[in-house]
């Protein structure tokens, strides 16, 4: 599992900057107004070869009583709990606060692994920039520049180094010959995620009431179907005689996108009763972003109007047309219509995805491309791409290697995206190319 690390202060003290930092992207909103932040953000960050997960959070006011202020501090609270370390970001130039000391007293009575960090300290000496915060008892105080990234990665290294240590020793697994496909089964809360595993099953596995938020942890099912073999990666609970749940937010980001990661194939779930959301849209992005291959269903479909459908369909267009490569199904989980089809869906993505792509083949659909569409000149150049071959799979990747290829736009690079998919039937999977500028290494003239 990635570690999982949130961000966590009062308003304006640059917990959005350091996400974007850590992200490299522009997810979060930033501008020097406190409160901008007021859900939850995800996002994936890497350092070396060591991947995570950061959450952004709102201005924390751990004793607001109600109004938007209660609201926002419910969502840190949801997303430290999710967190295997919470970087509690404070101002190095305002100083110590006694709102500070009130996020203290929330942290220290959580038994997370906290690091206290200094922010905006660009230009300031150590002992000046810290000398107030020892005040909070929580040991040395790490000091950062979020908008210069001065201090950054030492942070981030410390912060997985904590991550790491506290967890318990993996045991060791013999390696295993099973061939199953790991299908992760994802979407927001009540559109239908349990009822969908348990028809798959047969059988009551998970729950699977009209509440939403009953999910909690990422359980992995084996199971057979018509002779394949299949893990279910489902982001609910197993059901436990007895057990009371509690009227409070269980459906956690955190673990759907650890199950997007661990999956081979990712089934989004979608619910037709309801509108697509800027949340369907954001886990379907992260599905692209991490390379899964991708099969949407939309659930409770049974019933509606043809002009609801037609409503749903335009709509899908509309909001996902990123995920063209990608089947849609229409089905109901509750009255089994329509999972045959879409399980057929789930192989032929999973196909796709573990496609072996000879050299030969490749370089053959690259020169018909570029016979029937040859890249823009840059000036006085053209690109010549000379030949491919497979880079990787889940996603496939094809390297295309040739001269002066940095010249070549991101619409030509779609237009080979297109041409690939199209000759080798990749349907139900991204596919990515890299442009390579160099000699041939699969040349014998060549050393």
């Amino acid at each position: 599992m990635k570690p999982v690390i949130a961000l966590v202060g009062r308003p304006n003290v640059g917990k959005s900057t350091l996400f974007n930092r850590l992200t490299r992207s522009r997810d979060a909103l930033v501008a020097d107004l406190p409160g901008l932040t007021r859900d939850r953000h995800y996002g994936e960050g890497r350092v070396g070869e060591r991947p995570f997960l950061v959450i952004d959070t709102g201005g924390f006011e751990p004793v607001a009583k109600e109004g938007i202020m209660h609201e926002m501090a419910k969502q840190t609270k949801q997303a430290v709990a999710e967190a295997d370390v919470v970087i509690f970001i404070v101002d190095g130039r305002q100083g110590l606060t006694p709102h500070d000391k009130t996020i203290t007293d929330f942290l220290r009575k959580t038994g997370r692994s906290v690091m206290l960090v200094v922010n905006k300290a660009e230009g300031m000496k150590y002992t000046t920039v810290t000398a107030d915060f020892y005040e909070l008892g929580m040991g040395d105080p790490y000091v950062i520049s979020a908008a210069h990234g001065d201090g950054v990665t030492d942070l981030v290294e410390e912060s997985l180094n904590i991550a790491f240590a506290q967890r318990p020793p993996e045991e060791e697994i013999p390696e295993s010959k099973d061939r199953s496909v790991r299908l992760a089964i994802v979407g927001r809360p009540n559109v239908g995620k349990s009822t969908l595993v348990n028809t798959l099953l047969g059988e009551e596995r998970v729950i699977a009431f009209d509440l939403p938020g009953t999910t909690r942890d990422s359980i992995e099912i084996p199971f057979e179907r018509e002779g394949k073999l299949y893990t279910l990666i489902d982001t609910a609970g197993i059901r436990r005689r007895g057990k009371v749940f509690e009227a409070i937010e269980k459906f956690s980001v955190v673990k759907t996108l650890q199950s997007i990661s661990e999956a081979n194939v990712v089934l989004l779930l979608l619910d037709a009763q309801q509108d697509i959301s800027e949340q369907d849209a954001h886990i379907a992005g992260f599905i692209l972003e991490s390379g899964r291959a991708l099969v949407v269903g939309v659930n409770k479909w049974d019933g509606l109007t043809s002009d609801r459908r037609d409503e749903i369909k335009i709509d899908l267009e509309r909001k996902l047309g990123f995920l063209s490569f990608a089947k849609t199904h229409f089905v109901s989980a509750l009255k089994s219509s329509g999972i045959g089809p879409m399980m057929k869906s789930v192989d032929n993505a999973y196909a796709a995805a573990m496609s072996n792509l000879s050299t030969p083949k490749l370089t053959r659909a690259l020169i018909e491309a570029v016979e029937h569409q040859q890249p823009r000149r840059k000036g006085s150049i053209r690109p010549k791409l000379r030949y491919a071959h497979q880079g990787g799979m889940n996603p496939p990747i094809v390297v295309i290697h040739g001269n002066a290829l940095d010249s070549i736009d991101a619409n030509y690079k779609r237009f080979l995206e297109k041409h690939f998919r199209e000759t080798f039937s990749l349907v139900g999977t991204p596919l990515r190319i890299e442009l390579r500028s160099g000699k041939n290494p699969f040349s014998r003239s060549e050393k």
